[in-house]
């Protein structure tokens, strides 16, 4: 495959993406749906059209039998009256007639024909239309329920994305407060055990060291009271 194909077969399906996206079906069905009423209005325009030509025939078709019943009365009359060549004369434009009128109803069955078969397609137009209308109300009622859920859902993403960013910004402010206590407690330690030095205690470490003895003694003091409390007891 060749670059330019390759080009457009990228730009077919990226237009076709976007006509997608650009795309409404409750416009989509209501254009659909206006079309097929066009046709069945241009159906019904045939028909009327063909319909009057039948009119036309059929009355044709009448005058040209009364024309030809006039011409064998003529006949008549001409034989009664003895004039032989005016009775061959009407009977020629009798016959002159009834062959206009097999041409006339040849004519009109044809039409009559046609004007069946678009009867019938009328009849069936309409009930495609009727139906497709009710597929549409459905399709249209379908397509906003399935847009509410789609903008609620979102929301629920949008408010679900944000409690996770409260979420996460809790447990980091929790990780902190936790390394600080943690922190705290281990400088704590070194603190009493003299690896770091208060910069407020200005004692020297033999002056610590005497101070933690005291505070041993003093320990040692109340336990001994204390079990002397209890063995008068």
């Amino acid at each position: 495959m060749s670059i330019f194909e390759r080009m457009a077969d990228l730009l077919h399906a990226k237009t076709n993406k976007l006509l997608d996206k650009m795309e409404d079906p409750n416009e989509t069905l209501d254009l659909s749906y206006e079309k097929m009423i066009t046709g069945l209005q241009e159906t019904k325009h045939h028909l009327a059209d063909v319909v009057t030509e039948q009119k036309l025939l059929e009355r044709q078709i009448a005058q040209i039998q009364q024309e030809a019943d006039t011409a064998q009365d003529n006949a008549r009359l001409a034989l009664q009256s003895s004039r032989e060549d005016l009775a061959k004369a009407a009977l020629a434009q009798r016959q002159a007639a009834l062959e206009k009128q097999v041409t006339l109803n040849k004519a009109h069955e044809n039409i009559s024909a046609q004007a069946k078969k678009l009867i019938d397609y009328q009849s069936t137009l309409e009930n495609r239309i009727e139906q497709f209308r009710t597929q549409k109300d459905v399709m249209k009622s379908s397509y906003a329920a399935a847009q509410a859920q789609v903008k609620v859902t979102e929301s629920l993403t949008g408010i679900g994305n944000r409690l996770g960013n409260v979420t996460d910004a809790m447990r980091r402010a929790e990780d902190k407060v936790n390394g600080m206590q943690a922190k705290a407690e281990a400088m704590d330690g070194l603190l009493q055990s003299g690896v770091l030095n208060d910069p407020l205690d200005h004692r020297s470490n033999v002056e610590k060291e005497l101070q933690t003895l005291r505070s041993n003694n003093a320990v040692d003091a109340e336990l001994e009271k204390l079990k002397a409390e209890l063995g008068k007891s």
